[in-house]
């Protein structure tokens, strides 16, 4: 899916570099999205009669609201946008089932493969909450963390300088400039690493991992029975100053050396144990791969916004509205 990744950006940014302003969390939403939905489920923004995008920004907007169903409030709004999104979803799996195709072109194809065997323990109601949740995971905290990722690099021109370097060495050593992001070219980029690090260290964008005790814990003097509800907090970890120096400072460079294979008790942006995030390589590739195309190809200033808050996900209230222009050869 690399090549796929790197000609989304590639294609965004040219446009974006045509234009006044460009509100970088709406715009990156709106890339991945595409991306995603069309490797998920075929789905194309631009031919499809239903905005399928705008039912998940509904339910986002009031998935940790006071659960009040009353029409205009976030809540209601939350419920509606879900329940809009899952039955395009069951309209397309009803038009699958019709007209099945002969090659699997997207993940629907297998779901709906899986569904037609016999010894499946999947259900219609399992795989549409499955598509469901992989759409949404796929390009709300994805597009947050680019957003921010943009905005440190801007703030933090050393930080830029670097990884700009980092980006422009890759390219020199190729032997065709204009090849394609490769693999290889992905596992060498330590600093790409460190900056991503940071940015999802500092942007703790799932604010509380859920978990369900298997057997009494006793915690510091406290007894937690067997099947009680525990509320992680990845922010009281990675903001914490007994675990990270000046924690509220982005500084790529306190990752230099040290190799991430997983979650540990003191990095949790992707969650840790069995149930560790199955999509945390797809994001730091789509990461990667965008901080490529941007460093090497663009410059940015901002406009307006920028502010950040907590409610209690991340949000950047005004916008961050920057201009892109393409650098002089």
């Amino acid at each position: 899916m690399m090549p796929e990744v790197e000609e989304a950006a590639k294609n965004k940014l040219k446009r974006w570099s045509g234009q006044t302003s460009v509100e970088m969390k709406e715009a990156t939403a709106n890339m991945i999205f595409d991306l995603t939905a069309k490797k998920l489920i075929s789905y194309d923004s631009e031919t499809s009669s239903e905005n399928l995008r705008e039912s998940f920004v509904a339910f986002i907007q009031g998935l940790i609201s006071f659960p009040v169903n009353i029409p205009g409030t976030a809540y209601h709004k939350c419920l509606q946008g879900r329940k809009k999104a899952m039955k395009m979803l069951k309209t397309m799996l009803a038009e699958r089932r019709a007209k099945p195709r002969k090659e699997q072109a997207d993940f629907f194809d297998y779901v709906l493969e899986e569904l037609q065997r016999n010894d499946t323990i999947l259900t219609e109601a399992i795989a549409l909450d499955l598509m469901f949740v992989l759409l949404f995971a796929s390009f709300e905290t994805t597009s947050l963390a680019i957003t921010l990722a943009t905005k440190f690099l801007h703030d933090h021109p050393l930080a830029l300088k670097e990884l700009t370097e980092e980006h422009d060495a890759i390219i020199r050593s190729r032997e065709n400039p204009a090849s394609g992001f490769t693999w290889k070219e992905y596992k060498s980029m330590k600093f790409t690493f460190q900056v991503i690090n940071e940015t999802v260290r500092l942007a703790n964008i799932v604010p509380a991992i859920f978990r369900k005790t298997l057997r009494d814990i006793n915690f510091k003097g406290h007894t937690i029975p067997a099947g009680w509800a525990v509320m992680v907090c990845p922010p009281a970890v990675h903001l914490n100053p007994a675990k990270y120096q000046d924690p509220l400072d982005f500084n790529p460079w306190r990752w230099e050396g040290i190799e991430l294979n997983g979650a540990s008790r003191n990095f949790m942006a992707f969650g840790g144990g069995m149930r560790f995030c199955v999509g945390t390589d797809f994001t730091k590739v789509q990461m990667a791969v965008f901080l490529h195309s941007l460093v090497t190809k663009y410059r940015w200033q901002t406009i307006e916004g920028g502010n950040i808050v907590r409610t209690p996900g991340l949000q950047f209230p005004n916008g961050y509205h920057v201009r892109i222009s393409e650098k002089d050869e």
